[in-house]
């Protein structure tokens, strides 16, 4: 970029002022940072990039808003929503060059915008929500094999019976899906003495050296993979390839009482199929963060079953996400200031889709 020229960012997703700040003194010379809390909606919880559903902005708060998001070369999200008069995303943005996304996987979100062959560069949150979402893996696996239920029941009946429960050293555990949060399960598996296989693309012990684990599976042996598992955790995004890659021959290839827990996309796994496991015995216990249809419906069965946890895609929401967010856009900023496109984090492929 030529030097000296000027840039506009648009903040189009609730942010704390904090933050914005920390944006702003990156480059105040040369990039005006616009953030006007008006413009968006209130917030329902830390991080919440949607805010209330219920808002609306009146016809001078939507013309500053359209202007803003024409002007700006760079944006933080997209805007949430599309004008029902047939404005396309590059219609209501036809000078951006990048855009920081608050998510890790938007790559769906790209192709329904029809940007998936622009110019626009997107760089995503990948990476941020690793930690947290181990933790909702991990609380999972504790919460089964320490029958934290049974440990409740007794306290409410105010039973003293002592027994005897399992341990996760020496289990199996299965990622489909070794990527950044993958790998996090890997390394906090690893550390509870589990054993730790992954499917992923390559294989042999020099691809299961960079990614943490025992063994690496290539995509055909699935089934094999999920056959020695003692518990599944499944972390990928939503690609054509993983759309319905866990189906009930994938159920059917698990062991007997096996652990199942989904932080990928919802659209991965057959949900009939997982129900169906789930009533029969065959999947012990599940831990879901996503679901087929979000919110969940009313009448899904999985609110019923004794046998799950699950968490209203919220898992991976940590009172550190904007911080975080702030990081990767900051660097980022720094890169396209100073022509270093390639070393910007987390740039999405748009035709892979993550």
């Amino acid at each position: 970029m030529a030097q000296g020229e000027r840039f506009k960012l648009f903040i189009s997703s609730p942010f704390e002022p904090e933050y914005v700040e920390r944006i702003r003194q990156v480059a105040p010379e040369r990039v005006e940072v616009v953030y006007e809390p008006d413009l968006l909606p209130a917030t329902r919880y830390v991080a919440d990039h949607d805010g209330v559903p219920e808002f609306t902005r009146t016809p001078e708060q939507e013309a500053r808003y359209r202007k803003h998001l024409r002007e700006a070369d760079f944006l933080l999200d997209f805007p949430k929503r599309l004008p029902s008069d047939g404005t396309t995303m590059r219609d209501l943005i036809p000078s951006a060059r990048w855009v920081q996304t608050t998510s890790a996987g938007v790559g769906q979100q790209v192709a329904r915008l029809g940007l998936q062959n622009s110019d626009i560069l997107v760089t995503t949150s990948s990476g941020i929500h690793a930690g947290p979402l181990a933790e909702f893996v991990f609380l999972t696996l504790l919460a089964h094999v320490k029958e934290l239920e049974r440990l409740e029941r007794d306290k409410t009946g105010r039973r003293w019976e002592r027994f005897c429960s399992d341990e996760l050293a020496g289990k199996t555990l299965a990622i489909v899906g070794p990527g950044k949060i993958g790998r996090q399960v890997a390394r906090v598996g690893r550390a509870f003495d589990m054993r730790v296989v992954a499917m992923g693309r390559g294989g042999g012990q020099e691809r299961a050296t960079e990614l943490g684990v025992d063994q690496v599976f290539p995509r055909e042996h699935l089934h094999q993979m999920l056959g020695q598992a003692d518990a599944v955790v499944i972390s990928v995004p939503h690609t054509p390839e993983t759309e319905g890659m866990i189906d009930a021959a994938a159920f059917a290839a698990m062991k007997p009482g096996v652990v199942f827990v989904n932080i990928g996309r919802g659209v991965a796994v057959d949900e009939s199929a997982l129900i169906e496991g789930l009533r029969s015995g065959r999947i012990a216990f599940a831990g879901l963060d996503v679901f087929a249809q979000e919110p969940l419906p009313a009448d899904s069965p999985l609110w019923e079953l004794p046998n799950v946890l699950f968490n209203p895609h919220s898992a991976s929401t940590a009172f550190s996400e904007n911080a975080r967010i702030t990081e990767i856009l900051c660097h980022n900023l720094r890169c396209m200031l100073e022509g270093r496109e390639g070393e910007m984090r987390n740039l999405l492929d748009k035709q892979r889709m993550y």
